[in-house]
């Protein structure tokens, strides 16, 4: 079969990184599988395993050749090999022991196949996710330069979906970098405290390292403690059956799941700035809108996000099914599942981040599309002010909320009739019972008037929060282009 006459994921050939692809590749995989076995060797030989005769188990030359072919995996050979096993790790087994001769009476000794599964798990979530985190500061950063430069300029805020007070368009895009940053606190707790599943044997028990080692309990533990110093981690889990707990999964594809809900939400919210003409995606010279219509201008990108993350939030639920499922020391209903489940939520993940980081970098603003429909509310939101000033001057609670309403409601109903604009500070002015005049009228009303402490919100979350991320992130860290 061809390359086109063969299905192939969208999140391979248009949406994820370079980067997660690899990192989710066979090669990247099976990899880090040839690396567990040399670690176990590695620490088996340090540790003097011996057969009966107390002859070393272990070789140097053995051990070398390992070293020495932790790339050049013949996947051709291993296809074949699964196709005869129905095996996928003995496969793989047989394909090392081809090409490090010397250690075929060793590689995998006392191991079971979640040695390599389930450790080259973990090790490849815990590098997902650093993935992740990287997308994450790019976002982080374009948005915060966005919110710096729109800090101050007045917009609606909604509550309900419904015109409330103002806000300002820097203030909201600190909302959307607020879910951010907890998700990175998350993200950069699972990190920390990853555990490796360690070396724990058939069940769990250690039992067939306990044989090897001719029943010493601490050397099994030193065992453990080697191979997980080599392949970078700190912490093991203590205990486990034959595979680590599904739990794991299930935390930290919720961690995965949270990055794509808060990518979400900007999203939502970009499409309906944009359906109100104030905020809009990047729309690039040659790029079409509709097949159809000419004019129009989609967030195709903000929808994307949607789209895709809409697919995460459904995986998340999945890797809680499965560990509920997982009968006593673990069935295996679990693997199809999960080589499918894990790295598709990462792409998919990784795909959205790309997306945020490339629209929050070059968000258009219109500011007069933003004043025009402030304009059309503001008059209602002053009412309150507008009576607290008649009555400081001398007037009449009542009286003066009851002149106040009337025109508010006539005002309101002329603007769903039809009118262009909100006439109702005017109504006011000509009232005659209405006792401000046009210059305090036009104090009350300024826009600025009404975001509070929005300004030095954004000011003091940028440099109390943002900017401390941003220093600490590697200098690295760029927006990708998107391929599609």
């Amino acid at each position: 079969m061809t390359d086109h006459t063969r299905y192939a994921s969208p999140l391979s050939e248009r949406y994820a990184s370079r980067a997660m692809l690899e990192l989710w590749s066979p090669q990247c995989r099976h990899r880090t599988w040839r690396e567990l076995w040399l670690a176990l060797a590695e620490a088996e030989h340090e540790l003097g395993v011996t057969d009966e005769g107390g002859r070393a188990l272990i070789s140097e030359e053995g051990i070398a050749q390992m070293r020495a072919h932790l790339d050049d995996i013949d996947f051709d050979a291993a296809r074949d090999f699964e196709r005869r096993f129905r095996h996928d790790v003995m496969a793989h087994v047989e394909t090392f022991a081809a090409a490090a001769p010397a250690a075929r009476a060793f590689i995998h000794l006392g191991a079971t196949s979640a040695f390599v599964t389930d450790n080259a798990d973990l090790v490849l979530m815990r590098e997902g996710l650093t993935l992740l985190r990287a997308k994450m500061v790019v976002a982080l950063r374009s948005l915060a330069a966005f919110a710096r430069q729109w800090a101050s300029e007045p917009t609606l805020a909604y509550t309900h979906l419904q015109a409330a007070q103002l806000t300002t368009v820097g203030k909201r895009a600190t909302l959307w970098m607020q879910d951010l940053v907890l998700d990175l606190a998350d993200l950069d707790h699972r990190v920390a405290t990853m555990p490796l599943r360690g070396v724990k044997g058939t069940t769990g028990t250690q039992a067939s390292f306990l044989e090897l080692l001719r029943g010493d309990h601490d050397a099994v533990r030193a065992l453990e403690r080697n191979v997980v110093a080599r392949m970078g981690f700190t912490r093991v889990l203590p205990v486990t059956g034959q595979t680590y707990t599904r739990k794991l999964d299930a935390q930290v594809l919720g961690v995965v799941a949270g990055i794509a809900t808060s990518a979400a939400k900007f999203a939502s919210d970009v499409r309906l700035l944009q359906s109100f003409g104030e905020i809009e995606e990047p729309f690039e010279d040659e790029q079409i809108g509709s097949s159809a219509m000419a004019y129009k201008r989609n967030p195709m990108r903000s929808e994307r996000i949607n789209s895709l993350a809409r697919f995460v939030v459904s995986l998340e639920e999945n890797a809680n099914l499965t560990h509920g499922v997982q009968f006593f020391e673990r069935t295996l209903d679990d693997s199809a599942n999960r080589r499918l489940v894990i790295p598709e939520m990462f792409l998919a993940t990784d795909a959205i981040l790309l997306l945020m980081g490339n629209v929050g970098g070059a968000l258009e603003v219109h500011p007069a599309r933003i004043r025009q429909r402030i304009a059309q509310e503001l008059p209602f939101m002053a009412t309150e002010k507008l009576i607290v000033r008649m009555v400081a001057a001398g007037g009449d609670r009542q009286k003066a909320h009851a002149i106040i309403r009337r025109h508010s409601l006539e005002s309101g109903r002329a603007l769903k009739d039809g009118a262009e604009r909100n006439d109702l500070l005017e109504r006011l002015l000509a009232d005659p019972e209405f006792t401000l005049g046009a210059g305090e009228m036009k104090d009350l009303v300024a826009a600025e008037r009404f975001t509070g402490r929005a300004p030095e919100q954004v000011a003091e979350f940028l440099r109390e929060v943002v900017d401390p991320i941003l220093k600490a992130a590697p200098a690295h860290d760029a927006a990708e282009s998107l391929r599609v």
